[in-house]
Parts: structure tokens; sequence; C-alpha cells
């Protein structure tokens, strides 16, 4: 279980929209992540990474895109 300090607020429209359509993150795996990452107060990447829906490769992409982004 990935466990934060800090609350964690819902993860913006933009990553959403990257991990359904750049990745090909199903909706149902989205409800799955978002639900747990709301459970365990944790990032939705690692979240979604911890459950086998995102694999290490696509991990990378999601941070070097949130690096990118203003």
């Amino acid at each position: 279980m990935v466990n934060s300090s800090t609350p964690q607020l819902r993860p913006a429209e933009a990553l959403l929209r990257f991990l359904r359509h750049q990745l090909g993150i199903s909706e149902s795996a989205l409800a799955l992540g978002l639900k747990q990452a709301e459970l365990e107060q944790a990032p939705l990447p690692a979240v979604l990474w911890r459950y086998g829906l995102l694999s290490l490769e696509q991990l990378a992409q999601v941070f070097d895109w949130q690096e990118d982004q203003p």
C-alpha cells in the first residue's frame, strides 16, 4: 500500500486524458485507480503501477509528461 501524509487532490483532467488517450488506460482501470488513490491518499500514477495497470515504462512516460506540464 502506498500512503502519503499529504492529502492528494483529484488528478487533473489533463493527466486523466493523457492516461486514456496516450497510454490507452481503460475507464475501468482509471476508476479503480482513482478509488484506491483516494483511499490510500496516494498519487494516481503510483497506484496504477502498483496494481499492474501501468508498466514501469508507462510510469516513466507519465513522470516525463508531468515534468513538461506548466
